[in-house]
């Protein structure tokens, strides 16, 4: 790849948010000296009007099914293999559903450079042996490499668009964290750099369950006001959950970080996971269903992640003291009445 002897093989691994993403670190990698100029995206291959979709974002530089309208710079170049993708890269950006990272990463796994660094922007969980298992953990375990993360109030096409917004980047390795800002940062992209780095990341996750049981209210036609109780009552519940599974510090301020209340304000008012649960609310149609007809492919994280901290939560003993994530679990899951959200809300243990 070209470049100078002292910049940095970047390889984006791309769904969903990845070539809002990419857009950036195309334009920051071609005007750096740290950094290599050509940024290769992993595109899960697909045929869109009888032609490939690694073939159309090479010849017209636009991602027509993931970010249709928003020119990528030249420099982003889509591969279709993850070993060929990958081949010679410093630096690994993560931007995939978190059901497939496990099965990336043994791909990825005899290829990894030695020395590379990643960064994850993928909200999700799982569970493992000990309870909670974050996406960066199963990276870091899987690829042996050290590995930030990226969350914050960052919808796709307002990033796209560059209107302005902020972001939080959690680097348990600060040196780490300084070269993912230079990478990232634009006027219009705004990086703050925090070394709660499992704080950051669970607030990505977690509010997304939130976001579902706002979109439960707006189905049922409820106001601003019971938005309102629902986002103060899922952050309260997110800093608990945090504080009782996270291993290292949690503290208020990071809370207080794009990746937090602003996220979770974004993505109850915004976002596929608040409009896809509404559409639940009003219809008779399953999750999977709703997904197939609005998300063109994509997939809602709100509901698996719900899934993942349920299981958790029972394996604890805890569900009494999660209301609002379980009945987001029950409505998804188990056939409960949508109705009952609001009757989750009633009797939150905060208002006893």
């Amino acid at each position: 790849m070209p470049g100078g002897e002292c910049g940095k093989r970047l390889e984006e691994i791309e769904f969903n948010r990845g070539s809002a993403i990419a857009k950036i670190v195309g334009h920051n990698a071609k005007g750096s000296n740290r950094f290599e100029p050509v940024v290769n995206m992993w595109v899960y291959e697909e045929i869109i009007n009888d032609r490939k979709l690694t073939e159309i974002i090479n010849t017209e530089h636009e991602n027509v099914k993931y970010l249709p309208g928003h020119k990528l710079p030249k420099n982003v170049v889509a591969v279709p293999d993850i070993v060929e993708a990958m081949k010679g890269a410093d630096i690994f950006i993560f931007v995939i559903p978190h059901q497939f990272i496990g099965k990336l990463c043994d791909q990825m796994k005899p290829h990894v450079k030695p020395g590379a660094i990643g960064i994850s922007l993928i909200k999700g969980i799982d569970e493992g042996p000990d309870g909670l298992k974050l996406i960066s953990d199963i990276i870091r375990e899987k690829l042996e490499i050290e590995v930030c993360v990226l969350m914050g109030a960052n919808i796709a096409n307002e990033v796209a668009d560059e209107k302005f917004c902020e972001t939080t980047i959690g680097a348990k390795n600060t040196q780490n964290g300084v070269i993912f800002k230079e990478l990232l940062q634009t006027p219009n992209f705004r990086i703050a750099v925090v070394q709660e780095s499992d704080t950051v990341e669970l607030c990505g996750a977690l509010k997304n369950i939130v976001a579902v049981g706002a979109g439960f209210c707006d189905g049922l036609g409820f106001g601003d006001n019971t938005k309102a109780a629902v986002i103060r009552l899922g952050l309260m519940e997110m800093v608990a959950f945090a504080r009782i599974f996270c291993q290292g510090e949690v503290s208020s301020a990071t809370f207080l970080e794009s990746c937090g209340v602003a996220d979770l304000i974004t993505t109850c008012y915004g976002g596929r996971n608040r409009r896809v649960a509404e559409a639940f609310a009003k219809s008779s149609k399953s999750i999977e269903e709703l997904e197939a007809e609005m998300l063109n492919g994509q997939k809602l994280q709100g509901p698996q992640t719900s899934a993942e901290v349920f299981k958790i939560l029972k394996k604890k003993d805890m569900i009494d003291k999660f209301p609002l994530f379980v009945s987001v679990y029950q409505i998804c899951f188990e056939g409960r009445a949508v109705r009952d959200f609001i009757t989750c809300l009633q009797n939150h243990p905060e208002h006893m």
